[in-house]
């Protein structure tokens, strides 16, 4: 393993790699936390391979485990341990979702001593049994921090129950809120803490400077200050995947070669941008705070927060793209009278006060200090219902923060072509897959268990109101015609008062012509008024 150190430059261990590397090989349990960087994947990889290398590695089933909460960090995990153990020879198994699930089985039937996998992913392969976590003797939680804030915990719990009592823990992170030490309490014996650096604080080669700019001027000062700075490789963030989606194609019209990545790319989709940014093909890369976790790129310069996060701490994972290594990087930050706040929280969180710097075409205007911080989308969703959901700006207490337990973080199936469409009993609850009524057409007629649309509903109420009309009509016509014929009564006309008898068709009395024919002007048009609707609607 030192000739493969050796092979990649490294003389000097960091300050996180000389303090957590004799604790994890003395076999104890390591809470470790440094600056976003600083080497922690090399922390535990090294140790956990001269770990591994004490026994013969058998390449059946694991005896490591690494969790990680994004693909693009598995990849770069598991890319360490092969570069760090070439000469060791351990067999690796990546698993991840947003690939084929069959090509991870057939990995996992030739055999792995060390699993880095997302919890969900590592889950289906449980549920489906081809995979045997009993052997598994050193398990290591890297960026717990962010697994917890992309709602893993539930997961997390339902795969330690998974591994057996007796094993090694190891967990580090960027970051080191509150939330991960009560985690750690739960699994953990007796650990070593380690911080090598104070929490929440950014590497200091990074240089930070903030540009105050109107939000409508954002993106032409982004591509200003790429184009006049010459700048040639830039990871930008933003907040919404649509956002990164409509900067990357708003750059790209500005000249600039430009690509996104978020969670809705494909997983193809994302390496191939990630290896064209890498390879200097792309200026910019637009990414989103859980995309972009994980990205490793060696002398990334420039870091941009097009869009400042909410939650501070992620600013510092943001920034931590840069500056990796001991090199120097820069992290620029636009900054609009909404994101004033924010950036205020941000100042807070590493306890020092950023340079802003105006751009001359680009100073802010006469509302920039009184500009309020635009609500979050589940706000802007409460304010249109007028406030009468629950909640009037607060979370759903049902939820009480968290992603919907039943989905456990997996889009929901689309099982309503499955479903019974038929009407089902007042009260009743709805069929599994089936949509629930939410008040909106409630006690309107239905066409095949299927509920009509409002225009169609309006069209056939108006059909069925004419055609009563025309039948009414009709009735007191025969009525009319019957009180007529009564004042000159003839043989004739008393044969139709005895229908049982059956007469043969040349000797019936004349028929009366069909009834649509006696009918006045008025009633013979409202069938042809509406047959347009008739034909729409049925």
């Amino acid at each position: 393993m030192l000739r493969a150190v050796a092979e990649q430059g490294y003389t000097q261990p960091t300050p996180i790699q000389s303090q957590g590397i004799p604790v994890v090989l003395a076999g104890r349990d390591l809470l470790a936390a440094a600056q976003t960087g600083t080497g922690k994947t090399a922390g535990f990889t090294l140790p956990m391979l001269q770990l591994l290398e004490q026994k013969p590695l058998d390449h059946q089933k694991p005896r490591a485990l690494v969790l990680v909460p994004t693909r693009e960090l598995a990849v770069q995990v598991e890319e360490a341990v092969r570069t760090y153990g070439k000469h060791v020879d351990p067999r690796t198994a990546l698993i991840y979702g947003g690939v084929g699930f069959t090509p991870q089985v057939e990995e996992l039937r030739r055999g792995a001593d060390i699993v880095v996998a997302t919890p969900g992913r590592l889950l289906d392969h449980s549920g489906e049994g081809t995979i045997d976590l009993s052997k598994v003797e050193i398990l290591v939680l890297d960026e717990a921090d962010r697994m917890l804030d992309m709602g893993f915990i539930h997961d997390i719990r339902r795969v330690l129950a998974l591994l057996p009592a007796k094993r090694q823990n190891l967990l580090f992170s960027a970051t080191f809120p509150d939330e991960v030490r009560k985690l750690a309490a739960g699994f953990m014996h007796d650990p070593v803490t380690v911080e090598v650096a104070p929490r929440n604080t950014p590497v200091e080669l990074i240089d930070q400077i903030a540009y105050p700019v109107n939000q409508d001027r954002k993106r032409a000062l982004l591509s200003h200050l790429v184009k006049s700075g010459n700048w040639q490789q830039v990871l930008v963030f933003t907040r919404t995947k649509h956002g990164a989606n409509r900067l990357a194609e708003q750059l790209e019209r500005d000249g600039i070669q430009t690509a996104a990545i978020h969670g809705n790319k494909s997983q193809p989709q994302r390496m191939k941008a990630l290896q064209r940014f890498k390879d200097c093909e792309l200026q910019v890369l637009v990414a989103t705070d859980i995309a972009a976790r994980g990205i490793d790129i060696e002398s990334l310069p420039h870091v941009v927060n097009y869009d400042l996060p909410h939650v501070p701490e992620d600013y510092v994972h943001r920034i931590g793209r840069t500056g990796r290594a001991g090199e120097s990087g820069q992290a620029v930050s636009l900054v609009s009278g909404e994101d004033r706040g924010y950036f205020s929280d941000i100042e807070r969180l590493i306890g020092r006060k950023i340079e802003q710097v105006v751009v001359p075409g680009f100073e802010p205007g006469s509302g920039y200090h009184s500009a309020q911080p635009q609500p979050q989308p589940q706000q802007q969703r409460e304010q249109q219902r007028g406030g009468g959901q629950p909640g009037n700006g607060q979370r759903n207490p049902r939820h009480n923060g968290q992603r919907n337990p039943r989905h456990n973080g997996q889009r929901r199936p689309d099982n309503r072509n499955d479903a019974p469409r038929g009407p089902r009993p007042q009260g009743a609850a709805p069929a599994q897959g089936q949509r629930r009524d939410r008040g909106r057409g409630q006690g309107r007629p239905q066409q095949g268990g299927l509920t009509a649309m409002p225009s169609e509903i309006t069209q056939q109420a108006l059909y069925q109101e004419q055609l009563e009309h025309h039948r009414r009509q009709q009735a007191e016509e025969q009525q009319q015609e019957r009180a007529q014929a009564q004042p000159q009564p003839s043989p004739q006309r008393q044969e139709p008062q005895q229908p049982q008898q059956q007469q043969p068709q040349s000797q019936q009395p004349r028929q009366e012509p069909p009834r649509l024919q006696r009918a006045p002007e008025s009633a013979r048009t409202v069938p042809a008024l509406f047959a347009p609707i008739r034909r729409k609607g049925g």
